[in-house]
């Protein structure tokens, strides 16, 4: 093939489509357990969650609550992934290469936001959230009072006792969530997110009707499960509240990916190294939302 501006440009948009393809096919479940904040600047001021708005009875002046003194702020990141291709390559027609390399990039675009969420969950027992407290964690302080959302009972169906202990605690800590007033968050879990490792026994305990002492099971139908593959940790589970407005995490997004393309036969890395380049773009970042929607355990007592 003769490499001049028809034939590159007919080349990048067959490329550009396949990865538009690829992008629109590829599955993606972080919007289950994240909400999307739209950002317009290089970083995010999250000081508004400090105060759970709640109606109250108007009685003299309103009462107004004031924003928290320390901030809480997502910066966005750059991301990017770049494919090379050869000029020599277009020159002998060996381009059936990299159509599942732009398949590939059109994916992994979809499911940056994917990456971003569940890295957040991974890093839940040791990144602050905006109380200054890791999200997971057994000191958030609310009214002068201690309150936990970190457990370490492992989730398991052996017993009745058992489910109680780790999934029905769960539910009864985040249930008795209050604000700052003392009224009740009215909390309701609906999510329980694991790893692969425990997706047998989350299906079982959300879905049988007995569990494997012949006992009754309490906790079918009472949320719906969803595994993800990144989850680092066997033993790691959470027990989330996605039925607010806001939710347990945030991804945020200041430019959505987009395809991006180096096709001038005069730029430097053509002249230089012979290559053409194509991939995509994004600026994007994740970070937590209210803790009190959230509770997890690491699983690592029985």
């Amino acid at each position: 093939m003769i490499v001049n501006a028809s034939s590159l440009k007919a080349l990048f948009v067959n490329l550009k489509l396949t990865f538009h393809n690829a992008f629109d096919a590829a599955p993606g479940q972080w919007q289950k357990i994240a909400m999307l904040v739209p950002s317009t600047a290089r970083s995010n001021d999250y000081k508004w969650l400090s105060s759970f708005p709640r109606m109250q009875k108007w009685i003299g002046e309103k009462a107004v609550k004031a924003l928290a003194a320390s901030g809480y702020s997502i910066t966005n990141d750059d991301w990017e992934a770049t494919v090379e291709v050869d000029r020599n390559d277009i020159e002998d027609d060996n381009l059936g290469i990299y159509a599942p390399q732009a398949q590939m990039a059109g994916e992994s675009a979809k499911q940056l936001a994917d990456e971003i969420v569940s890295d957040l969950v991974n890093k839940g027992f040791v990144s602050l959230c905006y109380d200054g407290q890791y999200f997971f964690d057994v000191d958030h302080v609310v009214a002068g009072q201690s309150v936990s959302n970190r457990g370490t009972k492992k989730l398991s169906v052996a017993s009745q006792a058992a489910a109680k202990a780790g999934y029905g605690a769960a539910r009864t800590a985040m249930k008795k969530f209050k604000d700052d007033e003392g009224r009740p968050l009215n909390i309701n879990p609906n999510v329980l997110l694991v790893p692969p490792a425990l997706e047998d026994t989350g299906r079982a305990l959300l879905t049988s009707d007995r569990l494997e002492d012949g006992k009754i099971n309490p906790y079918k139908g009472t949320a719906e499960l969803v595994v993800d593959a990144r989850l680092t940790s066997d033993d790691s589970w959470f027990l989330l509240d996605t039925s607010k407005p806001i939710k347990p995490f945030i991804y945020q997004e200041r430019k959505k990916p987009v395809f991006v393309q180096q096709t001038d036969p005069q730029a430097d890395g053509v002249y230089m190294r012979k290559k053409f380049l194509f991939g995509a773009e994004a600026r994007a970042a994740g970070g937590y939302g209210f803790w009190q929607l959230a509770y997890g355990s690491d699983g690592s007592e029985g």
